[in-house]
């Protein structure tokens, strides 16, 4: 990759994140730019992009819970929501032909390929958001990465039957990589803590993604399914985080690659642009199904913000189209900046959904159906003195000082649902599922005796979250949070924190701290 090409990168992505933006839509304007300096995209770029893509779905596989799939919220929304969105938008497309309204002419057959590929919501999109937020186990999460999955089973359908490349005879065996399970456990195992633990990642992730296409079967959901599988193992966690910032730094080519592809006339962008007007339609699509799915009215309203996107995908249908002579070159250009700008109003918007759902929360309700699912918000901390959010190993270890200190009542409140269960099973019975980040579950809390929240989360985005939900609560007591650096700990004292722990550079206090009485006894 040129140094330009980095260069222009790193600069776009700080000064998006200075400016308060995500650092994904200055790469995505870097690529346009670069393209208008006379650089074109190479086959270099393009295959960091496609691994960045591999090592994205694996990683997604590592989180997902098989059972969540076969909800019915989540596989009967992703199939409503299409059938309902392909049906209205023929229905708009036919009144505007009527009404002498269409800026395009193009035949039925177009049409259809057209409104079929933005049915499609963003994988790379939504993840890159969950994960900037923090809330890649969040409720909304589940359900949002759910539809996409199924959407990609759908995709891989119209692959086959676009292209005629059906899966080979040996695709069969596939259905043996279960019993795999077992012997990759062991072999992860084993793999210990350093350099080797990502290589096995990529090993799997890419190894995955080539036996998939050996057998004419979507690579992408060959790594998907081998990361679904790789869950189950107990070094699943740790792999993840050791894959994050190389994944991270491939999908920098995925969004750069996007304005490297082709450069819009203005015509072209003022199209584009038009396209952007169905985004409302595709958020009232998602939320009503979800909301006749018996979600909750701000899970159906974080869910379908996250999927009110078109995705990559269509882009993949245009250049099929374009290659079958069924559309024309400058679709696929149109395609790409419509993608990237519905991408930066995602991202954007979804920065600030908690708050907006927090100040429509009463008009959204209105449209929640008597049996939605409202555990998560109804489990209440009785009589907590002391309500300490997390607990991965930082928050069990806080929390089990503080009981071992006595005097205060103490209650974990944990988003993970399997993390409670086995907190329960451990003798930890002062534990409830909840998410911190729900205006409603802190309205269930009797905030009135609460005399400190504690934040013991790794993500400082979703702990400024956290603090404007308990601020909107109008929460009079005192606040603590723990910071990987410096700059977080600053940024979490100015929204009001009373007390960060930085545990990088105070764990040497504690480490001090818990072996002194060594030295009385020697």
């Amino acid at each position: 990759m040129s140094i330009a090409l980095i260069l222009a990168a790193y600069f776009s992505g700080l000064t998006a994140k200075v400016l308060g933006l995500p650092p994904l839509v200055g790469y995505l304007l870097a690529g346009f730019g670069l393209h208008f300096a006379g650089y074109t995209l190479t086959d270099d770029i393009q295959r960091l992009a496609d691994l960045g893509i591999t090592l994205m779905l694996f990683t997604i596989g590592l989180k997902i819970n098989v059972r969540d799939l076969i909800q019915k919220e989540v596989w009967g929304s992703a199939i409503s929501h299409m059938s309902l969105w392909i049906a209205l938008c023929f229905v708009i497309n036919a009144v505007m032909a009527w009404a002498g309204l269409l800026v395009f002419e193009l035949s039925v057959e177009q049409t259809a390929l057209l409104i079929f590929a933005l049915s499609f919501s963003s994988t790379v999109c939504v993840i890159k958001v969950l994960e900037d937020s923090g809330e890649i186990r969040s409720r909304q999460s589940v359900i949002a990465v759910g539809v996409l999955i199924i959407q990609d089973i759908i995709a891989v359908a119209f692959l086959v039957v676009a292209t005629g490349k059906v899966p080979s005879f040996w695709a069969l065996l596939l259905l043996g990589l279960p019993l795999l399970t077992r012997f990759v456990d062991k072999l992860l195992n084993k793999t210990g803590h350093g350099e080797l633990l990502p290589l096995s990642g990529l090993m799997l992730a890419l190894g995955a993604y080539a036996l998939f296409e050996l057998v004419n079967v979507k690579g992408d959901l060959g790594a998907l399914l081998v990361g679904m599988l790789v869950a189950t193992s107990s070094k699943s966690g740790e792999l993840y985080k050791s894959l994050i910032s190389f994944k991270d730094l491939f999908l920098v080519s995925f969004f750069l690659s996007i304005g490297l592809s082709a450069l819009p006339d203005f015509s072209m962008f003022i199209l584009a642009s038009l396209l952007l007007l169905l985004l409302p339609l595709k958020f009232i699509l998602f939320y009503a199904v979800f909301c006749v799915m018996s979600l909750r009215a701000r899970t159906a309203f974080l869910s379908a913000l996250l999927l009110s996107n078109f995705s990559e995908f269509g882009l993949i249908v245009a250049a099929l189209s374009i290659r079958e002579g069924l559309l024309a070159q400058e679709w696929l250009i149109i395609l790409a900046i419509t993608t990237a700008q519905s991408f930066v109003i995602t991202s954007l918007i979804y920065k600030k959904a908690h708050l907006f759902y927090a100040k429509l929360s009463g008009r959204l309700q209105g449209f929640q159906r008597a049996n939605a699912n409202t555990s998560m918000c109804s489990q209440v901390a009785q009589g907590a003195d002391v309500m300490l959010v997390g607990l991965g190993r930082v928050g069990l270890g806080a929390y089990h000082a503080l009981v071992k200190a006595g005097g205060n009542v103490v209650w974990g409140v944990e988003i993970d649902e399997s993390r409670v269960a086995g907190h329960i099973n451990n003798g930890i019975t002062n534990v409830i599922h909840g998410d911190a980040d729900d205006i409603e579950f802190w309205e269930s809390q009797d905030l009135d005796r609460v005399k400190l929240v504690m934040l013991a989360i790794p993500n400082v985005e979703e702990m400024i979250n956290i603090i404007e939900q308990l601020k909107l609560r109008d929460y009079k007591g005192k606040i603590s949070a723990v910071a990987q650096h410096d700059d977080e700990r600053l940024l979490l004292l100015s929204h009001g924190v009373d007390v960060v722990f930085n545990y990088y550079s105070e764990v040497g206090a504690g480490f001090a701290e818990e072996t002194s009485h060594l030295l009385q006894e020697a």
